[in-house]
């Protein structure tokens, strides 16, 4: 018996040993949050068709992979990456691991729970996520970074365990829904992936969602209304008011809304107001922004309710951020605690109309 017991003993020892990490190319596996599949490389968001009609600083956000995730299945104990970034950028209002670094959760009981980060250590990573777990077969979901592109990417898993296609299709992908917007909705000043308001809502929703926030830039370019008049969406969610000027929304948002309306006439569009920001109770002429901003859209969404627009929804912001000012890291972009607390506004509202649509 006691043979037996040693014999077993040297066996695991063996194993653990002899057992290493193997890297599979990422490219091997379903690719969630993209509007489109005509980039010029799998880890952008925007039709490389753009490349020379976008302005460039749209553009160049658009190489940034916020939103997306990698969705596989393996029994590993041990769950590494190694990516290699586009740009290794530094911004003083996220962390690294926001900016340019990974976030896996595994699926438990149909919910998604956080695993663990890879925490970028330069323009070429490599980390391990996650180890001395039982080996167990798993769905995961492993989101790129919001701040900067991903030129390749691959997952790493021990030598003797299996990684796969996910077995689960959740989150569900028919009919996902589609964002628009500013930096905010890219993700800053999230600390990590998983925590930019889009990506929570995919997890309590169980549903793909898709990234088109662009940091100071969400303008209402009008290609890119036409980008996401191409996804059959179960939901629009216009969020452009932080970054759009009131004569940019009189003179195109009512373009902007036409060309994905006449695309797909029963689907819901929200609009969202501007945020009250934390600082506005001290910044009179940052406060008065805000104020002339949500009276424009408001007027806007009121224009289109007379001329008997259905199916579209207006969200206040009044109780966006809470009302302690704790809510962002510059009195603008919202922190964990301020895009938990905008999913939480947004969960309700757009549960209640997909689930109507459907």
């Amino acid at each position: 018996m006691k043979k037996h017991i040693i014999f077993a003993a040297l066996l695991l020892l063996s194993v653990t040993v002899n057992s290493q990490i193997v890297y599979h190319n990422a490219s091997a596996f379903p690719l969630l949050g993209k509007a489109t599949q005509h980039t010029a490389t799998r880890y952008e968001r925007l039709p490389d068709s753009l490349r020379n009609i976008s302005r460039k600083p749209l553009w160049d956000l658009g190489q940034n992979s916020a939103g997306l995730a990698i969705r596989f299945n393996s029994n590993s104990t041990t769950i590494a990456a190694k990516w290699d970034l586009l740009l290794n950028r530094e911004l003083n209002n996220m962390s690294p691991a926001g900016i340019k670094g990974l976030d896996l959760y595994c699926l438990q009981d149909g919910k998604w729970v956080f695993v663990n980060s890879g925490r970028p250590t330069g323009k070429n990573s490599t980390a391990t996520i996650i180890s001395n777990m039982k080996p167990e077969k798993r769905e995961y979901m492993l989101y790129l970074p919001l701040y900067d592109g991903v030129t390749s990417l691959s997952i790493g898993v021990d030598s003797l365990s299996e990684i796969s296609q996910p077995k689960v299709d959740l989150p569900v992908r028919q009919k996902p829904l589609v964002f628009y917007g500013t930096s905010i909705l890219q993700g800053c000043s999230a600390s990590r992936p998983g925590m930019a308001h889009t990506n929570i809502l995919s997890r309590w929703l169980n549903r793909e969602t898709i990234n088109l926030g662009f940091s100071g830039n969400g303008l209402l370019d009008l290609e890119i209304a036409e980008v996401m008049a191409n996804v059959d969406a179960s939901m629009y969610i216009l969020d452009f008011v932080p970054n759009a000027t009131i004569e940019q929304m009189k003179e195109r948002a009512d373009k902007f809304y036409t060309i994905i309306r006449n695309r797909h006439p029963e689907t819901p569009i929200l609009f969202v107001e501007d945020p009250i920001f934390t600082h506005t109770r001290f910044d009179q002429r940052i406060a008065k922004e805000v104020k002339d901003k949500n009276e424009t859209i408001n007027a806007f969404f009121q224009t289109l309710k007379k001329r008997g627009e259905k199916n579209i929804y207006f969200l206040s912001s009044k109780d966006m951020l809470g009302h302690d000012g704790e809510a962002t890291i510059d009195g603008i972009h919202f922190t964990d605690l301020g895009l938990m607390r905008y999913a939480e506004l947004l969960y309700p509202v757009i549960n209640k109309h997909i689930k109507k649509a459907e």
